[in-house]
């Protein structure tokens, strides 16, 4: 029987790993994102699809530990100077955002018959976002360091301490029997001290206590209990908070946070992060796993009029807010959407409203459902706001556009590797001109006294007023591939007596320039990369003269190499490759260093008899 549970339980892991595995790489493919194709995933297997779990809410409360982890290393990137920079936003775009949106939503239930003390619990809860989501979709498109990243971020942060006074005014709003009456405010009061208790607690310990015990550990040597140690920090902070009545996610940002200048700092985000990424997957598929199918084909009416009305109504306050506070329109729709679901603090907010009988267990159902529809039609929300708004348009306020430049170099692209190649000719006097399609950075290079002319490079009529025609030589600098390989097919089939060099990313950028006619290509990191070899070389007490003998090998190689993979393809000219595995050699894949010389009269008749051979067969 044993074997049969344990067997059992083997073929739900197997299905949950699966799901997400087949499911996300379809979504991602799609253009949906990772989120809705793990939500996708949980409905399918979940109690209310193919039935493969029958308890959702077990899976949901150990998957909750994805959201508590990636909290922690969101705290480990918030040291307490950055999370004191962000107070006003915090404070103030934060809670005028929670506010406004929790009165518009409770007015929604009021409106449609419910009495306030159900509709502000309701609406209380679809007012806290999904941290889970917009951190995941922020950190998916690279923005969590934005300052529009930063200011969603603020937000999150605001809601998880509001799910402090939410959970006491479901308190408070609860009804109170005639025999508590008189004991429920000292119980109340007894509990928020208990929950500022633990945070003063956590704080004392994380200044005190975390960085001394770390210490110890490293010095064991055992990286398996530096792991441990990690995940006991997360989990007892999570633990801490959830036991004083506040939130697991809370907890676990706070431990961050304080470990954020700790020297331990990296190690530990390197510890707990693959733990985040598969329990985050995890907490995803076992929300998809609670929409209860049935209960929305009971109430479909119900629950689509109030995801439509509460998404609006709070996607409406979040773009007020946005641009009451001087946000442009395009960042705050943006924020409207983003932002517009409920969360899974909501879970927790529903259940304690259930335990205090302010609603019951239908209500309970259908106000998940509401929740977890938001959260799926999130992405979709994103996806369709790509489509209909236009692409940022750059101002080129202060900015001159190229036209009738003259200039004997035109270097195209001023990047970090355009900024060093025109340092040699500046010096010698020669009169360059730069263009660049990359807005903030022509007015930075600007401050740095480099004047800098708006234009792409892949545009015929731009190379045309750039001068190109005219310049003694053209310099491809830009660092995407395919913009650089357009850019050399252009000048070659325009301007095919202009010399052009170009800047090459890989070896497959390198070919294709090579293809496209330009007359010189440098792989970016390769003559760096030699003089960092030579000097490795030098530190270990090899010869200086024998270094440069060997970086010349190096390029000689390469060269050859180089050659056979222009006439073949990528993977031709593996020979000239040095690897680290030992392997017999039957042939030296180079020239001699050095002419072989005679030491007798027999060996020299030997030798020039070869050398007349050789000579024949070329």
């Amino acid at each position: 029987m044993a074997a049969e549970a344990s067997g059992s339980e083997l073929v739900q892991v197997v299905a949950l790993l699966a799901a997400g595995v087949i499911a996300v790489p379809i979504f991602k493919r799609l253009g949906l994102g990772s989120i809705l194709g793990y939500l996708s995933a949980g409905v399918v297997i979940g109690p209310f699809g193919i039935g493969v779990f029958s308890e959702a809410a077990t899976i949901l409360h150990v998957a909750e530990l994805g959201v508590v982890m990636f909290l922690f290393i969101i705290g480990l990137e918030m040291q307490p100077s950055r999370l004191w920079g962000l107070r006003r936003e915090i404070f103030g775009l934060g809670a005028l955002q929670v506010g406004l949106c929790a009165v518009l939503l409770t007015a929604v239930g009021l409106a449609t018959g419910f009495p306030i003390s159900q509709s502000f619990v309701a609406g209380a809860g679809f007012v806290l976002t999904s941290t889970a989501i917009v951190m995941q979709l922020l950190e998916e498109r690279g923005e969590l360091g934005t300052p529009k990243g930063q200011r969603m971020v603020s937000i999150l942060l605001l809601e998880d301490l509001a799910i402090v006074p939410l959970l006491a005014l479901v308190a408070f709003l609860a009804p109170v029997a005639a025999s508590d009456h008189g004991t429920g405010w000292a119980e109340r009061f007894t509990e928020i001290g208990i929950g500022v208790g633990a945070i003063v607690g956590l704080v004392f310990a994380g200044r005190y206590l975390l960085n001394p015990l770390f210490r110890i550990l490293a010095e064991s040597r055992a990286r398996e209990v530096m792991t441990a140690a990690a995940l006991l920090v997360v989990l007892g902070s999570a633990l801490a908070m959830q036991l004083s009545g506040l939130s697991m996610a809370m907890g676990a940002f706070l431990a961050g946070v304080l470990l954020s200048e700790s020297t331990f700092r990296h190690q530990l985000e390197a510890d707990v992060e693959p733990f985040r990424g598969i329990l985050l997957g995890m907490f995803f598929i076992a929300v998809g796993m609670s929409l209860d199918l049935g209960v929305v084909a009971a109430n479909w009416q119900m629950i689509a009029a109030y995801v439509v009305i509460y998404m609006f109504m709070k996607g409406l306050g979040i773009y007020v807010v946005a641009r009451f506070l001087r946000s442009g329109h395009r960042e705050a729709l943006e924020r409207a959407v983003v932002m517009a679901q409920g969360g899974e603090f909501a879970f927790v907010l529903y259940s304690s409203a259930l335990a205090v009988g302010i609603i019951d267990g239908e209500a309970n159902a259908i106000l998940t459902a509401i929740i977890i529809i938001s959260m799926v039609l999130t992405p979709l929300a994103i996806a369709v706001l790509r489509r209909i708004t236009p692409p940022v348009e750059q101002s080129l306020e202060g900015v001159d556009v190229a036209a009738e430049l003259s200039g004997t170099v035109l270097i195209i692209g001023f990047g970090r590797f355009g900024q060093i190649v025109s340092q040699p000719l500046l010096l010698r006097g020669i009169d360059v001109s730069i263009i660049d399609n990359d807005v903030e950075m022509i007015q930075a290079a600007g401050d740095f006294g480099f004047k800098i002319y708006y234009g792409d490079g892949t545009r015929l009529d731009i190379l045309h007023a750039a001068g190109a025609g005219r310049a003694r030589a053209v310099l491809i600098c830009v660092d995407k591939e395919e913009v650089a390989v357009r850019i050399a097919e252009q000048m070659r089939a325009e301007f095919p007596l202009v010399p052009v060099l170009a800047r090459a990313y890989d070896r497959g950028t390198a070919i294709q320039l090579i293809r496209a006619g330009v007359d010189y290509q440098l792989l970016e990191t390769f003559e760096s990369a030699l003089m960092f070899g030579g000097a490795t070389l030098q530190r270990l007490g090899e010869d200086p003269d024998d270094v440069a003998e060997v970086i010349e090998e190096v390029r000689v190689r390469d060269a050859a190499r180089l050659d056979l993979q222009i006439a073949g393809d990528i993977q031709s000219g593996g020979d000239y490759l040095q690897g680290n595995i030992p392997e017999p050699v039957p042939t030296p894949l180079t020239q001699p260093r050095r002419s072989a010389k005679a030491l007798n009269e027999e060996a020299a008749d030997a030798l020039s008899k070869k050398t007349g051979e050789k000579a024949e067969r070329i």
